[in-house]
């Protein structure tokens, strides 16, 4: 069975709407069951998955409306995990984070009864004949050396090896339990390459300190791939490479140029990168990340999800027809360049200003793959 490529996708989160985030509180606060709390986030799954198919999307999510974050929900269901509340918050620009956090309490494994499980059979379920329902998980490279989360490793683990071993296999078992559940397209988001653009060249006159976060990309690139080898044949594995999205905000800045090459031996199926603005730097780290691959798709996030102002549609058109001289037209797509809303807080737009971003992607991949 081929990959999946569609040109028009869509990275994965969509604004929480506020009946959803009602229900939540009310939960939090003990008023509604959870059974109840279910019921309502189904309705609401199953009205997005409507607009999703009706703007055209062929590929679609739950909105990631089960969660909270958009990693730390399924890093502390998997077994040897805990959620704390660390002293500060993330270091967005402009903006202030919930101060959540997770870190190792054991053996890394599967958990067998991991609720996100039971949120994509359900999305299964509803999805119509000829359209994609998309899982969308957190890189097994957000715990290691990233945010205190793998700091406790020697405590369950003989050596540092063992303990990314132990999280390569946690990460098969769970992906090939979503396959056996039906899901035939799985991302795997990370913010880890976009905080490794901006150490690396923060670090690039001492050769001692930027060598600690190249062997950070390096063992990125040794779990990633273990991860990936031996999954099925018919499963698309996709990444999204993430400079940070909180209520518009942003963590981190920089061109691919520093970790293209790293990029270029991961082996997914399709490559989400920001190029909403110039924080991502140019098109020329394509050519390196793609890597002469035929079966491999950069969708580009030439369009922000950050603010409701749509982009120019002959600009896009432009810029996707410059980042086409070096990689083939048909090796593209284009997207937001992420989600709309990263965490339950979203981003400062409306839900029908990101049903206008999406319907005026789908004008431009008309214009470009099949006009």
């Amino acid at each position: 069975m081929a990959k999946i490529h569609s040109h028009f996708d869509h990275v994965g989160s969509y604004l929480r709407p506020q009946a959803l985030k009602e229900a939540r509180e009310a939960f939090a606060q003990g008023k509604i069951s959870k059974e109840e709390l279910l019921d309502i986030q189904d309705r609401l799954v199953k009205e997005l998955v409507h607009h999703q198919v009706e703007n055209g999307l062929k590929v679609i999510s739950d909105g990631e409306f089960g969660r909270s974050w958009w990693h730390l929900d399924f890093l502390w269901e998997l077994t040897g995990f805990e959620a704390y509340q660390q002293e500060t918050s993330y270091k967005f620009h402009g903006a202030k984070t919930r101060t959540t956090n997770v870190r190792l309490n054991g053996q890394v494994a599967e958990n067998p009864n991991h609720p996100f499980y039971r949120d994509f059979e359900y999305l299964l379920s509803i999805t119509p004949a000829g359209v994609t329902p998309k899982v969308t998980i957190p890189s097994p490279s957000l715990v290691i050396n990233r945010d205190h989360r793998s700091d406790l490793y020697a405590d369950y683990y003989d050596s540092w090896t063992d303990f990314l071993d132990g999280l390569v296999q946690a990460y098969q078992d769970t992906i090939k339990r979503f396959y056996d559940l039906g899901a035939r397209y799985v991302q795997l988001d990370d913010t880890t390459w976009a905080y490794l653009i901006q150490q690396l060249e923060d670090h690039k006159d001492q050769p001692d300190e930027r060598r600690v976060f190249e062997k950070i990309a390096e063992d990125d690139v040794y779990v990633i791939n273990k991860v990936l080898d031996g999954l099925p044949e018919d499963l698309t594995v996709a990444t999204h490479v993430c400079r940070g999205n909180f209520k518009s905000t942003y963590l981190f800045e920089g061109g691919y140029h520093t970790i293209s090459k790293y990029l270029g031996q991961l082996n997914y199926d399709i490559f989400f990168l920001e190029y909403d603005d110039e924080r991502s730097g140019d098109f020329a780290p394509l050519a390196e990340i793609w890597n002469g691959r035929e079966q491999v798709e950069l969708v580009l996030g030439v369009i922000t999800s950050k603010d409701s102002q749509l982009e120019d549609v002959d600009a896009i058109v432009a810029r996707i027809q410059e980042a086409a001289q070096l990689v083939p037209l048909k090796n593209l797509g284009i997207s937001t360049q992420c989600g709309f809303a990263s965490t339950e807080e979203g981003n400062i737009l409306t839900e029908e200003d990101e049903w206008k971003k999406l319907r005026l992607i789908k004008t431009i991949t008309d214009k470009v793959w099949t006009s």
